[in-house]
């Protein structure tokens, strides 16, 4: 199916017989009812604390690329992409052959942390595609299979390392739901970490954004360090994401990233830099940091990089490489098959330019968003790097703050709105920023034209239906009620 056709696998045809027709319609009917029904099941058996399945009541039974087919016969153009997990989309043919390759070739599947074929060439694509300076001074440590389980390696070597045991982290950050990493992370209430202005544009903490904004994090950040009273002794290192994800896709200056580099540097703070979402080509280069050109002391990988499957790294530099045999360990170390997609996925988004790629339709697609922010004021702000891109909604007739010129009040009730006429659409978005007010967009680094333009047509129109229709009570008047 194209991917400007409608999302509705259609049922029948212009000429056929009435039997066939009710056969088709028999069928629909079916289908219907087995996705209500796994959808019930998964209601009533699973944890209250299920996310994604809330606001996208979908079962996925084939995938390809950018589209989702699922149980109820409804094809979907996949912008959530595994919350930025697939690099090349669903069951791409080079990360499906790397997988029957190690099944087929009778090689074990678990191995904890030996030494094997399959993660040799893992290790050494992932080498090959770090920035030089880094890889050149680099171990890698396997950790559990998500990011988190990574993230609190990082934190553990660096504790290891430096003797200290404080963490710098900045506000609105994510970096996992694991105790440590959740610590760090925007929503914490407490923990062992000093909390950092991230600089934005249109939220900037200081209400002047820009350059100066950023400036007045960094000189922040120095006297949060410098001031014997400030409260927080010489951490243990700091840890920040190139691009805020679930924050809100904020990405952060290249010349704040460099100051950054530099105040950690100086005072001997170790600087871990949280790839997980950002990584293998997201932002327009393989690696976010190349943007800025800094070197970190730690990266923490995880998503893309197992190529679909659970694989997280932490890469540091070696003079960190202090711990003890089994300092760090974990069952899970050693999947295989994660290895041997991610090598393939890696590899494939080097030899064919994806990173390239992804800064040129991103571009276009944010170019495009803007001009339609422009016809609907309930859009606040259009902001990412790559195909990681934000969408802010706002209250169109809310008082902007703190200036006159100031962004309006977030408008969650609006955002949710979006999602859910971009998926009666066929178009899967997620939801984040502060107040899950920003629509986002992780498509594929495998994105075509065409699907590029389908799914900013989709988006559109669903920008459209909740700015002119859902905002308008029946009687005409604004509805109290957020959107229906």
């Amino acid at each position: 199916m194209a991917v400007t056709d409608s999302a509705v696998v259609p049922v029948g045809a212009p000429g056929e017989s009435q039997g066939a027709w009710d056969s088709g319609a028999a069928a629909a009917e079916g289908a219907r009812a087995a996705h209500e029904g796994i959808l019930r099941r998964q209601s009533a058996r699973e944890s209250a604390a299920r996310t994604y399945a809330r606001a996208l009541p979908i079962v996925p039974v084939r995938a390809r690329g950018l589209t989702i087919e699922g149980a109820d016969g409804r094809r979907y153009l996949d912008c959530l992409s595994g919350a930025g997990t697939l690099a090349l989309g669903h069951n791409h043919p080079v990360v499906l052959e790397a997988i029957r390759k190690v099944l087929d070739s009778g090689a074990p599947l678990q191995v904890l942390d030996l030494a094997t074929p399959v993660k040799d060439a893992f290790t050494t694509e992932l080498f090959r595609t770090l920035p030089p300076r880094f890889a050149e001074r680099a171990r890698v440590q396997f950790c559990g299979p998500a990011g988190t389980d990574a993230v609190e390696a990082a934190f553990k070597l660096v504790r290891a390392a430096t003797g200290r045991t404080g963490m710098l982290a900045f506000t609105g950050a994510y970096h996992g739901m694991t105790a440590g990493a959740l610590e760090a992370s925007g929503g914490a209430t407490d923990g062992r970490v000093a909390r950092l202005p991230y600089p934005q544009d249109y939220r900037c903490p200081f209400g002047i954004g820009g350059g100066r904004g950023a400036e007045l994090s960094a000189r922040w950040t120095e006297s949060l360090l410098d001031d014997p009273k400030s409260g927080v002794p010489l951490p243990a290192g700091m840890i920040l994401e190139p691009v805020q994800g679930e924050g809100g896709v904020i990405p952060a200056p290249d010349a704040w990233m460099r100051r950054m580099r530099e105040i950690t540097e100086a005072r001997s703070v170790p600087l871990i830099v949280d790839e997980v979402q950002t990584g293998v080509g997201r932002t327009g280069t393989f690696w976010a940091v190349e943007h800025s050109g800094i070197t970190p002391d730690v990266m923490v990988l995880s998503k893309a990089i197992g190529g679909s499957l659970p694989l997280a790294v932490v890469v540091y530099r070696d003079e960190l490489d202090v711990w003890q045999p089994g300092a760090h360990a974990g069952t899970f170390r050693g999947n295989q098959l994660a290895m041997a997609a991610g090598t393939a996925t890696l590899a494939h988004v080097r030899e064919n330019g994806l990173a390239e790629r992804a800064a040129t339709v991103g571009a276009r697609m944010l170019t495009q968003l803007r001009s339609l922010a422009t016809e609907f004021p309930c859009i606040g702000d259009v902001r990412g790097r790559g195909l990681m891109i934000g969408l802010e909604l706002v209250d169109p007739e809310g008082a902007p703050s703190p200036t006159p010129d100031g962004p309006r009040p977030a408008a969650p009730e609006l955002a949710a709105a979006v999602q859910r006429e971009c998926l009666r659409r066929g178009l899967i978005v997620e939801l984040g920023g502060r107040r899950s007010s920003v629509v986002r967009l992780l498509p594929p680094l495998t994105i075509s034209d065409e699907q590029t333009s389908a799914v900013l047509d989709r988006l559109a129109d669903a920008v459209k239906a909740v700015a002119q229709g859902d905002l308008l009570g029946r009687d005409g008047a604004r509805a109290t009620g957020g959107p229906r």
